[in-house]
């Protein structure tokens, strides 16, 4: 086995958990290797540190599998981390049938993806190392989870980095183009064929589920209070407030007033969904951050993307949730929409903000930095005082920092005060490996939107 030394001044990052070893901290490889074989790697004295596979033609030239010395990267090995992976997630998720089953890196399989849909398995390989053992992880896979099917998705530009064409292909078993998934209680259509990524977006699971109080309790600013009604049916307070003549209170079984929601106009609402928010939510993808929405008792949800395709998915998945009586579907550009609907007065409750990635390299940041700037300014503008705004970021390159200075920025601009009220990260089935900050891509947060005068 060939041995990588890496240099005596470089810094510690293999030692503090970093997966990742890097072209420049390479003093010298001693030994024959192809790319894609397993390697030892070592300090400036020959001490073992880890094994991994290298790539040369990489500027990440090994990447980590193991740090132990003995442990074969075999059959056994993959079975191995395929059941730790799985056992951790029957702990922590929720709906561990309907999850990121294997993440990379965080899972000690680094360039590997496997999310789970039920019985299929849809699989990105985004490392030469990886494809060269595709075989054994197809029948790790297998033995350990017994899928119907495995669907390979790697149609992904960061397989030519490794020297690997874009393909996608069934691997194992049978695989349908669309699978159903339950999620949060919630019930979705997945094209594993065409969708993005692998089809779904789980990292966000807690974080849509985390919209939940921000539902309900709207109705009196919206104008609807809970009055006593009479026994004609209709209010027993008259528009000045005053009792009207001759009517007395309907009394429920307990003998207590019955109370309905009435309108600025003294009549009743019957609209069972009163008090809930009327939400605007961009980039919405597949509806996830809508049907969750509807689901805690939004009264009226605008669902925008730029993508005809995506609009007719969310609105397959709405409809299959019997929520489409509640949601207006809109095709247009986000930033175009905000900016227009500022300009023409109007106004939400609460506005959601879920992005495509702005910066897919350092080069890109300055431009995500106006791109975020720009659709949280005008995000913010369409908030009434007191609502909120939910907002996030999957730009690796976008630091935590840098997002939220921006969103501060955005606030000053836009003459408004902002108090956090949530700050995530992605979900339990996406771990994080201390030393890795590359691991800390996404950022969701919930502000309190007040006017600053």
């Amino acid at each position: 086995m060939a041995k990588v030394l890496l240099h005596k001044n470089r810094k510690r990052r293999l030692e503090a958990g970093h997966p990742w070893v890097f072209q420049s901290e390479v003093l010298e490889i001693q030994g024959e290797y192809q790319p894609g074989d397993i390697v030892e790697v070592t300090n400036h004295q020959g001490h073992f540190l880890a094994k991994g596979y290298i790539n040369p033609s990489s500027q990440i030239i090994v990447r980590i599998m193991t740090y132990d010395p003995k442990e074969e990267i075999d059959l056994a090995f993959f079975v191995r981390r395929f059941r730790q992976a799985g056992e951790f997630r029957r702990r922590f998720v929720d709906n561990p049938l309907a999850c990121r089953l294997v993440y990379g890196e965080a899972d000690f399989l680094p360039g590997l993806i496997v999310d789970r849909y039920n019985d299929v398995l849809v699989v990105q390989i985004l490392s030469l190392g990886m494809e060269r053992r595709r075989d054994l992880i197809t029948q790790a896979l297998v033995e350990v989870f017994q899928p119907k099917g495995i669907y390979l998705r790697g149609d992904v530009p960061v397989r030519e980095l490794e020297g690997l064409e874009q393909r996608k292909e069934v691997l194992y078993g049978e695989c349908p183009r669309e699978v159903m998934i339950e999620e949060n209680g919630l019930k979705y259509v997945v094209d594993i064929v065409e969708g993005q990524k692998t089809g779904f977006f789980y990292d966000q699971r807690e974080n849509r589920a985390a919209i939940a109080p921000l539902m309900t309790g709207w109705g009196e600013r919206h104008g609807i209070t809970l009055q006593p009604i009479g026994s004609d049916g209709e209010p027993l307070y008259d528009k000045t407030g005053s009792r009207r003549a001759g009517v007395e209170p309907l009394l429920d079984e307990q003998g207590e007033p019955v109370l309905k929601p009435v309108d600025k106009r003294g009549k009743i609402v019957k609209n069972p969904f009163w008090d809930g928010a009327e939400v605007l939510e961009c980039f919405t993808h597949t509806g996830s951050f809508t049907l969750n929405a509807c689901k805690h008792g939004a009264k009226k949800v605008t669902a925008l993307d730029i993508s005809e395709h995506a609009i007719e998915t969310a609105k397959r998945n709405i409809t299959l949730n019997g929520y489409l009586h509640r949601v207006q579907f809109v095709v247009a550009n986000a930033f175009d929409y905000l900016r227009e609907s500022v300009e023409a007065g109007l106004s939400w409750d609460v506005v959601i903000l879920d992005p495509p990635a702005f910066a897919k390299s350092r080069a890109a940041v300055k431009g995500a930095i106006r791109g975020y700037k720009d659709i949280n300014l005008h995000g913010m503008k369409l908030v009434r005082p007191g609502g909120y705004l939910v907002t996030a970021s999957c730009s690796y390159h976008m630091s935590p920092e840098l997002f939220l200075s921006t969103i501060q920025d955005a606030a000053f601009d836009a003459k408004k005060i902002l108090r956090l009220i949530e700050w995530r990260g992605a979900g339990k089935d996406h771990p994080e490996i201390s030393g890795a900050d590359e691991g800390h891509y996404l950022k969701f947060a919930i502000f309190e939107v007040r006017d600053r005068k």
